[in-house]
Formats: structure tokens, sequence, C-alpha cells
């Protein structure tokens, strides 16, 4: 892991613009906000990057110098370009960690990675969510007690529509009586992904301290410990041994010859 990890916040940013209760909470955009808890935590060099940017701020060359890629979206997910879209998984499969906050769970990247639809069930009335830590051991539960309690929150149900995570962080439970599996951990090649339910726009999550918590430990967890690009299967590998070339009896079939 390098000195400092190289971290890229990516917001959807059309709430922040189009309604003014989100814009009261988050002014600047969820992006800025969580670029600055990350950049008050110590150990990481964050830039932030938008749909809206020329190639939603995720050029080769931003990803070539991204070790942990953070993504919000939620109305705009169709805007994603394809293009961009294999570019991101392309750096993920070397290597990159990519953190998927609450709504990207519908983010083309996200379900391209994992090859599953992502739907869920969903209910905003602002009830409490209490999400329980199955892994006080873990790393990106580090500080973090038994349960961390969020008093207004969209309700996500299961059955979410994902592989079984190879490892279960977080089980919410909501006040009207859903579960839902809020912390996911995954390898796709190289790379480490975490999904985290928290992050509605309408309530001030990314302003809870333990929620900050435990994405600046998802991003230090997520960041590369190698990486490694993954080309297109073009090349004939050399034998390690000496090997006799038998081709001429068995013919590229396989099938001996007469």
């Amino acid at each position: 892991m390098p000195a400092n990890v190289r971290v890229t916040v990516w917001n959807e940013f059309r709430h922040e613009i189009q309604h003014e209760a989100v814009r009261k909470l988050y002014p600047d955009g969820m992006h800025t906000v969580i670029a600055d808890f990350l950049s008050a935590a110590g150990g990481f060099n964050v830039r932030t990057a938008t749909l809206d940017e020329p190639e939603h701020g995720l050029s080769e060359e931003v990803l070539a110098d991204t070790d942990v890629l953070t993504w919000w979206g939620h109305v705009a997910h169709g805007e994603v370009a394809e293009e961009v879209v294999d570019r991101v998984q392309e750096r993920v499969l070397s290597g990159m960690g990519l953190i998927v906050l609450h709504s990207g769970h519908f983010a083309k990247i996200f379900g391209r990675l994992l090859g599953t639809t992502c739907s869920l069930h969903w209910r905003e009335i602002a009830e409490k969510e209490r999400l329980w830590n199955l892994e006080p051991s873990h790393p990106i539960t580090e500080g973090i007690g038994e349960y961390i309690e969020l008093p207004n929150a969209e309700m996500y149900g299961e059955r979410f529509d994902v592989p079984a995570p190879e490892k279960l962080i977080f089980v919410s439970w909501f006040e009207g009586g859903e579960v839902f599996r809020s912390g996911c951990c995954w390898q796709r090649g190289h790379g480490r992904i975490f999904y985290f339910r928290p992050g509605h726009e309408t309530y001030p999550i990314f302003y809870n301290e333990q929620v900050r918590k435990v994405i600046c430990n998802a991003v230090r967890w997520a960041a590369p410990r190698m990486e490694a690009s993954f080309p297109a299967c073009a090349h004939i590998a050399k034998p390690i041994e000496d090997v006799p070339d038998r081709q001429i009896d068995f013919g590229k079939a396989g099938i001996e010859q007469d």
C-alpha cells in the first residue's frame, strides 16, 4: 500500500443542483463532503470527479493515478458512458479498489463486476436504521462498536440481488422490520470491492462520524496490495520446462495421426 492512498471520489452531482433540500445539506455536493473528511483523516491524497465533467472526470490518466475509487450515483446511471465503465472495470481487475455507496448499487460498473441486477426493496419514510457490526476484528470496522444507529434513513430491504458476499461486514435492521446486507466485500481480479448502504441524499448521513470512519477504513482496506494488467488471451505461452513438440504425432486437434 502506498504511503498515501490516492482516492478519487466520484459523484453523479445532480440532486445537489436540482433539489433545494439536498443542496442545503450538501451545498457543494456530496463528493466535496466525502473528500473533505477523507483529507482530514490523513493518509489520503484526494481528488473529486463528477458525471458532467469530460469523460465523467475519469480519464485514463486520472484512473491510472487512482488507488481507490468511491462511487455515488442515483438518477443518471444510464448516462455513464460504456467506455468509461470499461475503463473502470479494467482498473479494478488490475488492482484498483472500488467503494460503492448507497444507490450506487444500480451503477453500471457495480452490475458489470458482480454480474447480477443488484435490485432490492426500498422505502423512504425517515425510519431508524441499526447497522449491526458482524466482523468487529475486520479492518473496515476498526473503531466501530457493536452497531451504528442512524435516526433517519431510507430503507433498503432484502432480497438484495448480488452474489453472496465474500465477507459480510454489516447487516441492517430497519424500524419497519426489514433487514439488509449493508456492508459487503468482494474481490474481482486483483481489485477489492466494498458496498456500503448508508448515504441517502436527503439525510445528513455523510456527516455521521461512524459512517465516515467506515468509509475511511474501507478505502484503506481496498487500496491495492499489487497491480497487474489483464490483457486478452492473445499470446502463446512458452513452456517453463523443456518439452518436445509432439504436434507432428497428434496434430492440432490432439488426435493421434496414423
